[in-house]
């Protein structure tokens, strides 16, 4: 099968035959993450605003930090961080969610006719949809207390769209995986962690030493979010070299990625 072919299967085939399956499954995953609650889909505009206010007091009002090559105002950090944050966090909850997709549901797994690489879709739609909640927050803070809207923001859309082959093929990958090597599942929260601080989500990938920041151009959250900032916060145009090579990278892992999990799917059911 040549390459044409495989990444035809493994991308709009797969979403355009089931795409009606998968916008009832994003659907039904997000109402029942906030089933029972009071606040109901609330929390989802709630929660990264707690988040930011946390991080912004510890970083700003107990560590006295300031946002390295910008000025001393807290509110230039806290949206620097937030514009991080947005992206963390959509990686975030498809590492912490793809070790158990496969696992969770095995109903479904053990039915012939389920299409189950669609999973990997219902997570990254569900991600997705928190993360478009976050980035409208984001925007309204900018008109409040940043600098303004311009029209490099309605180029933020292709930054998710760049992000989406390296998020299916970490879905499919660590699914396929955690079904069969379960430590993975545990050890996601750490390593979740520690990417953070990897990654340019607390600081510019300019504030490091030359070696130290052509590392971390390494890092798959690096390019979204130094594009996203640029985009936003300083309204210009992203790297375009380095966004095309980002989405050539992702396309290569997420077929890698669709591979492995295709040839280890005849062994799901047998698993779970």
């Amino acid at each position: 099968m040549n390459l044409q072919a495989t990444l035809s299967r493994a991308y709009p085939l797969i979403l355009s035959q089931h795409r009606h399956l998968v916008v009832q499954l994003v659907r039904r995953d997000v109402l029942a993450r906030y089933k029972g609650s009071v606040l109901g889909l609330g929390w989802g505009l709630l929660f990264p605003l707690l988040i930011l206010l946390a991080y912004t007091f510890v970083f700003r009002s107990v560590f006295r930090a300031r946002w390295p090559g910008g000025g001393d105002s807290t509110q230039e950090f806290a949206l620097q961080l937030f514009a991080g944050l947005v992206i963390f966090n959509l990686f975030a909850d498809i590492l912490n969610r793809a070790p158990r997709l496969v696992l969770e549901q095995p109903n479904l797994v053990k039915r012939v006719v389920f299409p189950v690489e669609v999973l990997s879709w219902v997570a990254l739609g569900s991600a997705l949809f928190h993360a478009a909640l976050s980035l409208a927050i984001l925007l309204g803070a900018l008109v409040v207390a940043g600098p303004g809207l311009t029209p490099w923001v309605l180029l933020a859309p292709l930054v998710f769209a760049a992000v989406l082959p390296v998020l299916l093929g970490l879905g499919w990958l660590l699914s396929s995986l955690g079904l069969f090597i379960r430590d993975i599942g545990h050890a996601m929260g750490p390593a979740v962690t520690m990417l953070m601080f990897l990654s340019p989500v607390l600081y510019p990938a300019k504030a490091l030493p030359p070696a130290a920041a052509a590392l971390l151009w390494l890092n798959p959250l690096t390019v979204p979010i130094e594009s996203l900032r640029r985009l936003l916060l300083e309204g210009r145009a992203p790297d375009w070299t380095a966004l095309a090579a980002y989405v050539a990278a992702g396309l290569l892992f997420a077929l890698l990625a669709w591979r492995l999990f295709a040839r280890l799917r005849p062994a799901f059911a047998d698993e779970v």
